[in-house]
């Protein structure tokens, strides 16, 4: 899945303790697995502490009700008998405590003795009869199932046991093959649905556990032989693990194979995820309706009742029931169409190749489509019927991107079709279901006004959600915690396939560029291994981060640099030829690689990365490893970790620096480790071309030398190799091992820099300190700030052209620079933005703009209440996706508070501004002075209602808990952050980007305090 990031190249742990019960608990585990998903609150939690068993949801007051049904206490509260009849004691007496008169008599030794005798076997006895039940004293006596059971197992809302403890489902049965129907009603906004399951029985067991969520199970069978009368079976539902278990009237035995089925209805989605409603406006203003699927990672449980887990792999038979006036997709071709009645059809579509649930997709919808056959594959792609101009690029590069996968990866794409369809509601930026792929409309749909940055966008979509074909459909994670194997590789191939089909498009600057924003994300504490162990729901949902794509992406071409020939290419094929139709771990990929498996588990098995230090005397150089991490200390150091990578260390010197057979290699596996260098060789450069995934500080010297090389002849070094020292001693200072005045000299070179990665790398570091100081509304500060970026880059946004650019990285840098320029208030952008904006509004928003100068002529446009009301009407009335994003992001960049407040409220709601929108609109407004408090206030008093709209944990959260806060560096804003999100407890108190987030501006006070005099003196 390619996550939406709002700008173009993003089990609640809390377990309730009682201080009074330190011992551990004394009970035997009868499941294979303790439950580790929250409970909901008015659930039992059954936790056994010594005698006693903790209550989740109720106080030790509140357990006095009934108190005589003991039995049904036993199985409900599991409480013992000597705490309950200590209770029943004191709460049964009429009379207050009575102050002792001061005399008593005291009893023999023998009455104590047997006084004792007699209470234990009365309360021995009241014991067995209390934990015993009932069936043991009737004729009939008890069956044979282990009741103790009770104590673990959960119960659901209705009382009823559930029978399974952990979040994962059981093994004893797998999936084989599911017929599905569905009966979509786009009036009523609900389906009805029925499913028939083969399942093949691993494990004697009268229960077969599975996933459904929010679905309405009216009726449930189970046949165990063909032919065989279908018996009523009996469903537990368990909330809060999105889990039904159907209760077998007889057992089911080992190596048999039985039939589900279950018949059931709900309710389309309103949110993002599982079978949800989707509208549009067509061209005459009607409102017109469809329905889509967005499955991954959880939510085709909200379809139909599954084994919603990526290793319950089966086959699928797929019947849609529509309207006429729709037409029906999904993964596989149409096999049938039958007619029910006038109105009514059925599709049927053929059985589905082996694969995941949540790779299931379809779509009821009116669509239109053009398609063309590529070597026996028949390429289509779809959209709504107003916008069928817009698809043609996308199905030339779908195809050009499908013949050099089919080569690259020696097995042909096991499909006879492969759809593309823009969905005009559509969170992700794109959707990997096999044979069906849904994407977002900005990222498929391409304009002839759009710019090629935005041609640049919807080619790296498609080939990120090609290459998942192989990469996620055809092998498969075993469970999401290795959702790398997925994300990581199709990132990486997106990027190498362009580069080989599109070499126009110069895609290796776009990855340049994410390099860096992965290890800036990757250096905080918070960052996680690429392969890390995850559970819940928003564990899951939070693995879809820069870490498991970009960072997953980076050590992939780190490995390919450092390989040899065709090794890489012939291991990946090696893997999906091994492990077609299979799930794999982590391992599995490295063990196809021959000889790499040591040194890869160094970047997959720990989190971050290496700093590397490097130190010359004379001929002799030293090299020492460490943890790069941003620590909120006194020193601000790395973490005292004992971990070590593997580093394949690549290099070059003032002798030569610049071109591939300069490279030298040097593979750091310890420590620490020495070598020598040859005469005449002043100063070295490590990590050539930015292909590894480490920072290297040179020492005081050593950056001495590389500086002064820059400022006399940056020539000398490649710019990827520019851009990876400006990078390298940004990120070294904010660790503390170097001064901020060193990466102010180093930043003077840049007024003789022209090539885009470096400038941009450097524009936004730069900004990012400047909205710091912004945001803490020091005037001074930023008015100097300001005029140091002008300085700076001045010429070079002054020599910038107004008209049409065909380079990519000329546009990349022109919208870049005058954006900034236009920010900062450079006359000359400012004038030559507003005159295009009066030229475009005089033609009633007609005129072609150069579509990367877009959002920089808007944004200033929007600053007039006229400019703005002319945009909004304009936003309205587009059907070009690039250019209504740019026109929204331009509306979010107003001054006006009124208009801040509208924009935030009507995404939410929905109202003339799409909610999937909210992350973008939400990042934009942040990015300034005027609105920034208020979207941070919007948050916190609509979070409920944010969480309605998008999954907890999801990438959309992920961005709005970031923008909001990323720039706060008070303690005052610490406190605020801190305060509200423990406040939320399940709902946002424990996810990852939460911790983050406080630690970002942790490191933002930090850096402040450390800084503040520096750029007093040198600004």
């Amino acid at each position: 899945m390619e996550t939406f990031q709002s700008e173009h190249a993003s089990l609640p742990r809390n377990m309730i303790e009682n201080s009074l019960f330190e011992e551990e608990p004394d009970v035997v585990d009868l499941a294979k697995e303790p439950p580790l998903y929250p409970l909901e609150p008015d659930e039992v939690s059954y936790e056994p502490r010594s005698s006693r068993l903790l209550v989740r949801g109720l106080g030790e007051n509140e357990l006095e009700d009934e108190e005589e049904d003991y039995e049904s206490s036993a199985r409900l509260l599991g409480m013992s008998f000597m705490n309950r009849s200590s209770n029943l004691r004191s709460n049964a007496s009429p009379y207050s405590r009575q102050e002792p008169t001061g005399t008593c008599s005291m009893p023999s030794a023998r009455t104590l003795v047997v006084g004792a005798f007699i209470l234990v076997v009365i309360a021995s006895v009241a014991m067995v009869v209390y934990f015993l039940p009932k069936c043991t004293f009737t004729k009939e006596g008890c069956h044979k199932a282990n009741h103790s059971m009770s104590f673990i197992y959960p119960l659901n809302s209705r009382n009823e046991l559930f029978p399974w403890t952990g979040i994962r489902l059981p093994t004893n049965v797998r999936p084989v093959h599911y017929d599905l129907l569905l009966h979509p009603s786009l009036t009523t906004m609900s389906f009805t649905g029925s499913v028939s399951i083969v399942v093949e029985v691993l494990e004697d067991t009268e229960n077969v556990v599975l996933h459904s969520s929010k679905l309405n199970i009216s009726k449930a069978t189970i046949q165990v032989a063909e032919g065989a009368q279908p018996k009523m079976a009996t469903v537990v539902e368990y909330e809060p693990w999105q889990q039904i278990a159907i209760k077998s009237p007889y057992t089911l035995k080992k190596g048999q194979k039985c039939s589900l089925t279950l018949e059931y209805n709900a309710n389309l989605s309103s949110s993002y995820d599982g079978f949800y409603n989707s509208s549009y406006e067509d061209k005459g203003g009607v409102q017109r309706f469809l329905a889509a699927t967005q499955f991954e990672p959880l939510a085709a449980r909200k379809a139909f009742p599954c084994f919603d887990e990526p290793a319950f792999k089966a086959t699928f038979l797929i019947k849609i029931r529509r309207d006429a006036e729709y037409i029906s997709l999904s993964n596989m071709p149409k096999n049938k169409t039958v007619k029910l009645s006038d109105r009514l059809f059925e599709d049927e579509f053929e059985k589905s190749v082996t694969m995941s649930t949540y790779l299931v997709a379809f779509i009821v919808g009116n669509f239109k489509n053009i398609s063309k056959d590529v070597n026996g594959t028949l390429v289509s792609v779809y959209t709504v019927p107003e916008k069928l101009d817009q698809v043609s690029y996308a199905l030339d590069t779908a195809a050009h991107l499908l013949e050099f996968y089919n080569q690259f990866f020696q097995i042909k794409y096991p499909l006879k079709k492969l759809d593309l369809v823009a969905i005009p509601d559509f969170l992700a930026g794109a959707m990997e279901n096999w044979g069906l792929i849904t994407f977002r409309e900005t990222t498929l749909l391409y304009d002839n006004t759009s710019s090629v940055m935005d041609k640049q966008l919807v080619t790296v979509v498609i080939a990120h959600e090609l290459a998942h074909q192989w990469f996620g459909n055809l092998v498969t994670m075993e469970w999401w915690n290795d959702l790398w194997l997925n994300e990581g590789f199709a990132t990486y191939m997106e990027y190498m396939s362009i580069e080989k089909t599109f070499p126009e498009l110069e895609i290796e600057d776009d990855f340049l560029i994410t390099r860096f924003k992965a290890l800036a994300r990757d250096s905080l504490n918070s960052s996680h291994p690429i392969s890390t162990n995850v559970t819940t729901p928003e564990e899951i949902e939070e693995m879809f981060d820069s870490v498991s794509y970009e960072k997953g992406a980076s050590i992939l071409l780190m490995l390919n640099s450092t390989l040899t020939g065709d090794d890489f290419q012939q291991g990946v094929v090696r893997y999906l030829n091994k492990y077609k139709n299979m799930n794999t771990k982590n391992e599995d990929l490295w063990n196809s690689i021959s000889k790499v498996t040591e040194m890869m588990n160094t970047w997959t098995l720990q989190k971050g990365f290496p700093l590397v230090t490097v130190t010359k005397k004379g001929k002799q150089v030293t090299l020492v490893q460490e943890h790069f991490q941003l620590q909120v200390d006194s020193d601000n150091s790395t973490t005292h970790s004992s971990n070590l990578w593997q580093i394949p260390l690549v290099f070059v010197n003032n002798t030569c620096s610049n071109s591939l057979a300069c490279r030298q290699d040097f593979l750091l596996k310890n420590k620490s480790a020495m070598f020598n260098v040859a005469d005449g060789v002043q100063w070295l450069k490590f990590n050539f071309k930015n292909e590894g995934f480490y920072i290297v500080h040179y020492g005081e010297e050593g950056w001495t030398d590389l500086i002064k090389t820059l400022q006399s002849d940056h020539l000398a070094f490649t710019y990827q190799d520019r851009a990876n020292l400006i990078n390298d001693i940004f990120s070294i200072s904010r660790l503390g091992r170097t001064s901020f005045r060193q990466v102010l000299k180093l930043t003077e070179y840049l007024v003789n820099e022209t090539e885009m990665v470096p400038v941009t790398v450097a524009l936004s570091r730069l900004n990012y300190i400047y909205r710091l100081l912004d945001k803490r509304g020091m005037l001074p500060l930023v008015s100097r700030m300001t005029k140091r970026i002008l300085r700076i880059f001045g010429n070079l946004m002054n020599n910038q052209t107004w008209d049409e650019e065909e380079s990519v990285s000329k546009q990349q840098l022109r919208s870049s620079l005058l954006e900034v320029a236009c920010q900062h208030k450079l006359d000359s952008c400012i004038k030559n933005a507003d005159s295009l904006f009066q030229k475009w509004i005089s033609e009633n928003s007609t005129l072609r703009l150069p579509g990367d100068l877009m959002k920089t002529v808007f944004t200033v446009g929007a600053q007039t209440n006229d400019g703005w009301e002319k945009l909004f009407t304009a936003y309205k009335l587009s059907k070009i996706g690039a250019e209504k994003k740019k026109i929204l992001q331009a509306l979010a960049s107003t001054q006006d508070i009124r208009k801040i407040v509208w924009l935030l409220q009507a995404s939410l709601e929905d109202s003339d501004i799409q909610t999937q929108e909210l992350p973008l609109v939400i990042s934009t407004i942040c990015k300034n002075f005027a609105g920034h408090l208020y979207a941070w206030d919007f948050v916190k008093e609509n979070w409920d209602r944010i969480l309605e709209k998008f999954p907890l944990g999801s990438f959309a959260i992920q961005s709005i808990v970031m923008t909001t806060t990323q720039q706060f560096s008070t303690n005052m804003r610490l406190f605020e952050v801190m305060t509200f999100f423990q406040s939320l407890k399940d709902k946002g108190s424990q996810l990852r980007v939460v911790q983050g987030a406080i630690e970002t501006i942790k490191l933002n006070i930090q850096w402040m305090d450390k800084n503040l005099d520096t750029l007093n003196n040198w600004l």
